[in-house]
């Protein structure tokens, strides 16, 4: 068994698909397998498509209800219950921000004022998403309400790949979605798959590892998006509730055994800070998380095990 890799642009993220493999032949069509579930689920998720499930929601937002594929509203409703149990650190209507309000391309010398940043923010609101389980039905009530799948997404077609693979009889690999991924099964060296944590700042130093086979592993960082402003670094990360940057954490790694999930709770995790996050992960089964402050202070939840 060897392991075979490719990374490409999808989902606007770099994918890298590794399986093991007896033959170049075979991981090819394995990893052609994976790329092509991602597509499809980046067909029905997409914002940038006017013909995708989500714009159609956006488009009817305040309007009427849209029926969607089962597996769209169960996401939804996954991504509702995550903003329950993050009191609303993680929604997905943050659709209906101004983006010209953020513009992360570092040409932003300015914040704006926090009036308008709230005012921005005044139609994220995952309690008003109302879902139809008998229609199978998705309605936004609020005219101009966006929901977008940015901060589950990836994990989302990371896991349904990974399933798709295991279910072809794939006995390991990793798919890695710009750092949210997940792995399974073992290296051809028999060891387990394995990870380094980097030092926010500086990404090329890894100060320690962890083993992930089995395991879902997601990373939210200011240190690949960010913005000076008066010599101050400002995370992409907006706050949904201030519609301002979250400030004072560099880097949160989230483990947990499903990619989606994981993808999911690396923002909220950085949103709520340090003593509310940990609280949480400390009570939610088999989730744990390493969180960087600015001052490069590491911490940890219960249960990790860092080897450096």
């Amino acid at each position: 068994m060897q392991d075979y890799s490719q990374s490409l642009k999808l989902m606007g993220n770099i994918f890298t698909i590794t399986v093991l493999a007896e033959t170049e032949t075979e991981g090819q069509q394995y990893i052609a397998l994976a790329v092509d579930e991602i597509k499809r689920i980046e067909q029905l998720l997409t914002t940038f498509s006017n013909t995708s499930q989500t714009s159609s929601i956006n488009e009817n937002a305040g309007i009427q209800p849209v029926k969607v594929d089962t597996e769209v509203y169960h996401l939804i409703e996954r991504s509702i219950q995550v903003s329950k149990i993050t009191q609303g650190a993680f929604d997905i209507t943050y659709g209906g921000i101004d983006k010209s309000l953020w513009n992360f391309d570092r040409s932003m010398t300015s914040l704006p004022s926090k009036e308008e940043a709230l005012k921005s923010v005044h139609l994220i609101n995952y309690k008003n998403i109302l879902l139809n389980p008998e229609e199978g039905t998705v309605f936004l009530k609020e005219k101009g309400m966006r929901i977008g799948f940015g901060g589950i997404g990836k994990g989302y077609a990371a896991e349904m790949a990974k399933n798709l693979l295991v279910q072809h009889n794939v006995v390991g690999g990793i798919i890695n979605a710009s750092g949210d991924l997940t792995a399974w099964g073992l290296q051809p060296t028999g060891k387990p798959w394995k990870i380094g944590i980097s030092n926010p700042d500086s990404p090329e130093h890894v100060f320690s590892y962890l083993d992930i086979s089995g395991k879902a592993v997601a990373t939210s960082g200011n240190y690949e998006k960010y913005i000076m402003v008066g010599g101050k670094k400002y995370s992409h990360t907006i706050d949904p509730k201030t519609g301002l940057p979250i400030t004072s954490i560099k880097s949160v790694t989230v483990i947990t055994g499903n990619a989606e999930f994981a993808d999911a709770m690396a923002t909220p995790i950085a949103v709520m800070g340090i003593k509310a996050a940990l609280y949480m992960v400390n009570q939610v089964p088999n989730l744990h998380c390493i969180i960087i402050d600015d001052n490069n202070k590491l911490y940890t939840s219960k249960g990790i095990n860092l080897k450096t």
